[in-house]
C-alpha cells in the first residue's frame, strides 16, 4: 500500500497560482498569449523604455505571419521610441522564443494615457515619511545618553527612535 505523499505546502496555494486564469483571460483579450510581456516589461526592455512606453496589445494578421506589438509611449518620447522598434521587437520576440512579433506600432498619448486614465506611466512618487514626534526622539535621546562614543550614541539614537516609533498594541 502506497503512502500519502506529504507536501510542504500544508494544503496552500501560491497566489500566482490562484489568479493565473483570471490574469491569462484578461490578457489574452488583448491579444498577449504570453503575460510575461506585460509583467516583465522593464527588464524584457530596459528601464529607461519602459519608464516612457508601455505595451498596449498584440493583434495577429488574418494571414498569420507575425503579430503587431502596440506600444503607448508618452508625448515627446515618440520619436526615440519609434527609432527602437526593431530592438524592442527582438527583445520581446526573445521573451517569447519565437518570432511572434513581426511589427511594433508606436501609439503617442499623454502621459495620462487614454480617456479612461487606465494607463498611468512610472511608479506613483513615494510619499515622504512623516515628521517623527519631538517626545519619541527625547525619549530616544534619553535611551542613549550614557553612551560617550558620538557615533555610536547617534546610531543607538536612531535604533531607539525606530523601536519606539513601532510599538505594537
Amino acid at each position: 500500500m502506497k503512502q500519502p505523499r506529504h507536501t510542504s505546502t500544508r494544503g496552500f496555494s501560491r497566489a500566482a497560482t490562484l489568479l493565473q486564469s483570471q490574469i491569462r483571460a484578461g490578457t489574452e483579450g488583448r491579444g498577449f498569449t504570453e503575460t510575461r510581456v506585460l509583467t516583465h516589461w522593464p527588464e524584457i526592455v530596459g528601464e529607461d523604455i519602459a519608464a516612457v512606453a508601455q505595451p498596449v496589445s498584440v493583434s495577429f494578421s488574418q494571414g498569420g505571419m507575425g503579430a503587431t506589438l502596440v506600444v503607448l509611449v508618452t508625448g515627446a518620447h515618440a520619436p526615440m521610441i519609434e527609432m527602437q522598434k526593431d530592438q524592442i521587437r527582438d527583445k520581446v520576440n526573445a521573451c517569447y522564443g519565437y518570432r511572434a512579433i513581426a511589427r511594433v506600432r508606436v501609439t503617442q498619448t499623454a502621459p495620462t494615457g487614454f480617456a479612461e486614465g487606465r494607463i498611468a506611466f512610472g511608479p506613483a512618487p513615494k510619499k515622504p515619511p512623516p515628521a517623527p514626534d519631538p517626545a519619541l526622539l527625547a525619549e530616544a535621546r534619553a535611551a542613549a545618553q550614557g553612551v560617550e562614543d558620538d557615533t555610536l550614541r547617534l546610531a543607538l539614537q536612531q535604533l531607539a527612535a525606530n523601536v519606539l516609533s513601532k510599538r505594537y498594541n
